[in-house]
């Protein structure tokens, strides 16, 4: 009698270990110090590409304030705040890829195939046709788009608490309603608005300042530390509700942060530099596995969205002297992934 006891005790301590280990993992370190030696050469690299080229020794000199004077007015002042956009920009859009992907135990769930991406679009369309973008500026407008949609996913998808699938749903719904009403609003604008949203709309990193930079730094700063210190509870959450709750896992409060960091990480991101398509789709997909982890990790996932804005924006301004938006590059790289991962979730007859 006592040996099913036992037993039963031993699978009861088991279960009561968190499924996300706080030991150090070699490899996702090892996967973490790569990305980021990538994302510090990307971001230098692409300082050097200009009107006036620069040698990559002098935007090193310069970035530490050892070079002369004109050389650090180029790359400090007219240069950097593009690179750091791209950077905090592909940071965001990373990490809340990895916090929405495992929320909903998808792949194929990520901001821009939920609606916030979207919602934010049509908030900047609709600010520029009908006149009050000119007040609020396209950073506001982005960001109260991409927050009220998130709220609004979460809302619709609430049903006695939420569910990864309801939400999946529901922002696909979102999605295409802020897309159709975009297609609506510019299709009723004059040409010079027009070409003014659509100059945004699809991802650019052109003309970004320090006023671009400071707000998506300050948000980062208080967002990602969020859902980083949320993700031991994530794995949890792979499990299933019932589980996860069974784990001591306070399964909505748990879900409304994560989807609040990750709502406000893109949202701030897509305010500064457009919904650049499919890095977030693809970041966590890419750093999962490098890092051979059952669910997306954060950290590598946000530092592999850098990696992609900034190495996509190297390759467009190398690809035409004028420089082609960052967004059309990335969707050109992340379309083969997304049909991939739709191809991989038939073949396995689920959702991921």
């Amino acid at each position: 009698m006592s040996l099913p006891l036992l037993r039963r005790d031993r699978v009861t301590v088991r279960l009561a270990k968190p499924p996300v280990s706080a030991r150090i993992r070699p490899r996702l370190v090892l996967v973490c110090l790569i990305l980021a030696v990538l994302v510090f050469l990307l971001g230098c690299l692409g300082m050097t590409i200009g009107d006036v080229p620069l040698g990559l020794s002098d935007v090193l000199s310069a970035v530490f304030g050892a070079g002369d004077a004109g050389t650090t007015y180029i790359v400090q002042d007219l240069r950097m705040p593009r690179a750091l956009t791209g950077l905090l920009a592909g940071l965001a859009f990373g990490a809340s890829g990895a916090v929405f992907q495992t929320i909903t135990r998808n792949p194929l769930a990520s901001p821009d195939m939920i609606g916030i991406n979207a919602g934010a679009a049509t908030a900047v369309v609709a600010g520029i046709g009908f006149g009050f973008g000119d007040g609020l500026g396209t950073t506001t407008l982005g960001l109260a788009g991409g927050l009220l949609t998130g709220l609004l996913v979460y809302v619709l998808a609430w049903r006695r608490g939420t569910t990864g699938y309801r939400i999946l749903l529901v922002g696909i719904g979102v999605y295409a309603m802020a897309t159709s009403l975009t297609d609506y609003l510019l299709s009723r604008a004059n040409i010079t608005d027009a070409q003014a949203s659509v100059g945004w709309l699809v991802g650019n990193l052109a003309n970004r300042g320090w006023e671009n930079v400071v707000p998506l730094l300050v948000a980062f700063a208080v967002l990602f530390p969020l859902a980083l210190g949320l993700s031991r509870l994530m794995g949890t959450l792979q499990l299933g509700d019932e589980v996860a709750a069974g784990l001591g896992t306070p399964v909505q409060p748990v879900r409304l942060g994560l989807m609040l960091a990750g709502a406000g990480l893109v949202a701030f991101a897509t305010a500064s530099a457009g919904p650049i398509a499919f890095v977030a789709l693809t970041a966590p997909q890419i750093a999962q596995r490098l890092a051979r982890l059952p669910a997306p990790p954060v950290t590598a996932s946000a530092l592999g969205g850098a990696v992609l804005v900034l190495g996509s924006d190297v390759i467009a301004r190398v690809i035409t002297p004028s420089g082609v938006p960052v967004g059309i590059v990335t969707g050109v790289l992340g379309a083969p992934v997304l049909l991939w991962l739709l191809v991989r979730a038939n073949r396995s007859g689920s959702g991921g």
